[in-house]
């Protein structure tokens, strides 16, 4: 398998049905209405985000915190990923009565136990909400920047991008910039073109969270081209929340066409039944891509990924060995079919 590399995914939502019914059953609480069979249950938007939040209030302790990122990076290696970035919020540790410290130590702690088990690298990427509002974006830009952590390396703004205008939140985006942190936000996936082209006019990020509808806009979709900004894909979650009806219509492949860095990644994975292989599987079955055409998305990832250039080269160097091993494998099959 190629090796992979993610750059979207959100902490608490990678907590897989099994952990959230170890903390379902630690606190006593009770989760059928949206576990079933061990699987997450929702049926649109509102059900999903009821069910996000229902498992997300599991989560109350520093260990707790600490079990999810072991949890999910432990799955993600298995799947041969060797990088991983995860999205986290200090609103939701301040809404399970958590510190935001103790939450970033917690999940810091689990990435540690997961690279000392298996060598995966991550990091994480503090967001703001942008349904809260630019008050509460501002507070949480504040906080990372007044509070440096190693493994905190970027700021990001997830939420309802139907709220308030790009603009609203330039302040706190240049807070988190001049604390030399990485900047990338959720924009053109619920909402049209211009929800990306507000975003990189306003904000300046060098990364768009999803982003695919720029394609509405093929001006646009030159500027991303001609700028490199690179767009976080998540295909298995468009198609579930119905942002485009199915794979084949999906704007990855167009999108990798024109020019535009793309790549792969889970979302939410186990809400939307999906895990960083099946996005590479899925780009294989849908996009065209062959191993070659998947080694190089999770290159443009690592060439993305908000970490310090010893790290970034030493994947680098992980992706082009193992690279030269399957090559070599295939040669020595192709080899031996002819004789």
């Amino acid at each position: 398998m190629v090796l992979k590399a993610e750059l979207h995914c959100h902490v608490e939502g990678a907590a897989s049905p099994a952990l959230v019914a170890r903390k379902a059953a630690k606190y006593g609480a009770d989760v059928s209405a949206f576990i079933v069979d061990g699987r997450f249950v929702w049926h649109d938007f509102t059900s999903f985000l009821r069910a996000y939040d229902q498992a997300s209030a599991l989560f109350r302790t520093q260990e707790d915190y600490a079990d999810l990122t072991e949890d999910y990076l432990l799955a993600l290696s298995a799947q041969d990923a060797i990088y991983s970035e995860v999205f986290i919020s200090t609103d939701h540790a301040i809404s399970a009565g958590l510190s935001p410290r103790a939450y970033i130590e917690g999940l810091a702690e689990g990435m540690r136990r997961a690279k000392a088990a298996t060598g995966i690298e991550s990091r994480m990427i503090a967001t703001g909400l942008r349904h809260k509002g630019p008050d509460a974006v501002m507070e949480a830009a504040r906080y990372i920047a007044e509070n440096p952590h190693p493994l905190v390396t970027g700021f990001g703004m997830a939420g309802d991008e139907r709220m308030h205008h790009p603009r609203d939140f330039a302040r706190a985006f240049d807070v988190a910039r001049d604390a030399g942190l990485g900047i990338t936000v959720h924009a053109g996936e619920l909402s049209g073109w211009e929800s990306v082209a507000n975003a990189l006019d306003t904000i300046r990020p060098s990364r768009i969270g999803h982003g695919v509808r720029a394609i509405e806009n093929p001006d646009l979709v030159r500027r991303l081209a001609e700028e490199q900004i690179l767009l976080e894909c998540c295909p298995g979650s468009n198609i579930s929340l119905q942002v485009y009806a199915d794979f084949p219509s999906h704007p990855f492949p167009a999108l990798a066409r024109a020019g535009v860095p793309v790549t792969l990644n889970s979302d939410d994975p186990p809400y939307f039944h999906t895990d960083l292989a099946r996005e590479y599987d899925i780009a294989a079955a849908f996009f065209g891509c062959d191993d070659g055409a998947l080694a190089e998305i999770t290159r443009t990832a690592l060439k993305a990924a908000y970490v310090d250039e010893t790290t970034r080269n030493t994947l680098i160097e992980r992706l082009d060995a193992d690279k030269t091993v399957r090559a070599g494998d295939a040669d020595f099959a192709g080899s031996v079919a002819s004789s």
